[in-house]
C-alpha cells in the first residue's frame, strides 16, 4: 500500500512505515509528545527513553503478527506524519482495531495530510478484515475532530478525564468508524 496525496506545496508519499524508518518514527513522535502532550497517552520522557530499535521491533512485530501498521507522510525523504492502527489483541477482537499517535509536522498542517495518514490505516483495516475502526481525541482539538469527521468517524461517547498534563484533565470524544 502506497498512497499519494496532492497538496498546494507538492504531492506528500503515504506508506507503512519500515524498520528503516524507526529513527525518523521515534523523532517525529517526540515533537508530537512535546508539541501537544495533551493531546497523546504517551509521556515524552517514557518515549525518549525508549531507544529507535524499540520502534524498529514495532514496526516488525505488527507486521509480522498481523497486529496493524503504522503509516507515515513524507516528503524528499523527510519524515512530516503518522498514524498508526492497531487491531484487537485477541481472536474475539480481532475485527476492531484503534487508530493511535496521529500527528503532522506542525509545518505541514492543514493540508489534509492526516486524512491521507487515517485512509491509508483504514485500507490497511479492510484488507486484513478489520470491521470497525476507533480512536479517541481530546475534546478541545476541533481540527482534529474536523479531520476525524471528514474520514467517516462518528462520536458515539465521551470518556471523562482520560489524561491529566500539567494538573489539568481532559477528556476524550470516542470515535467509530466502520470500515
Amino acid at each position: 500500500m502506497c498512497s499519494l496525496v496532492k497538496t498546494s506545496r507538492g504531492e506528500i508519499i503515504i506508506r507503512p512505515a519500515i524498520s528503516d524508518d524507526a529513527v525518523a518514527l521515534r523523532e517525529l513522535r517526540l515533537e508530537a509528545l512535546a508539541a501537544f502532550p495533551q493531546a497523546f497517552a504517551a509521556d515524552y520522557a517514557a518515549t525518549f527513553a525508549d531507544p529507535s530499535n524499540v520502534w524498529a521491533e514495532r514496526i516488525i512485530e505488527y507486521a509480522q503478527k498481523d497486529q496493524g501498521v503504522i503509516c507515515i507522510a513524507s516528503v524528499a525523504d523527510q519524515l512530516i506524519g503518522m498514524s498508526g492502527l492497531v487491531r484487537g489483541h485477541w481472536p474475539k477482537t480481532r475485527h476492531s482495531g484503534e487508530i493511535w499517535g496521529v500527528y503532522v509536522d506542525t509545518n505541514w498542517q492543514g493540508l489534509h495530510i492526516a486524512e491521507g495518514l487515517i485512509e491509508e490505516c483504514i485500507a490497511w483495516a479492510r484488507a486484513h478484515e478489520v470491521v470497525v475502526v476507533r480512536l479517541g481525541v481530546i475534546t478541545s482539538n476541533t481540527p482534529a475532530i474536523r479531520c476525524y469527521t471528514r474520514c467517516g468517524f462518528t462520536i458515539y461517547g465521551i470518556a471523562p478525564k482520560v489524561t491529566l498534563e500539567d494538573g489539568v484533565y481532559y477528556d476524550d470524544f470516542l470515535m467509530a468508524r466502520l470500515v
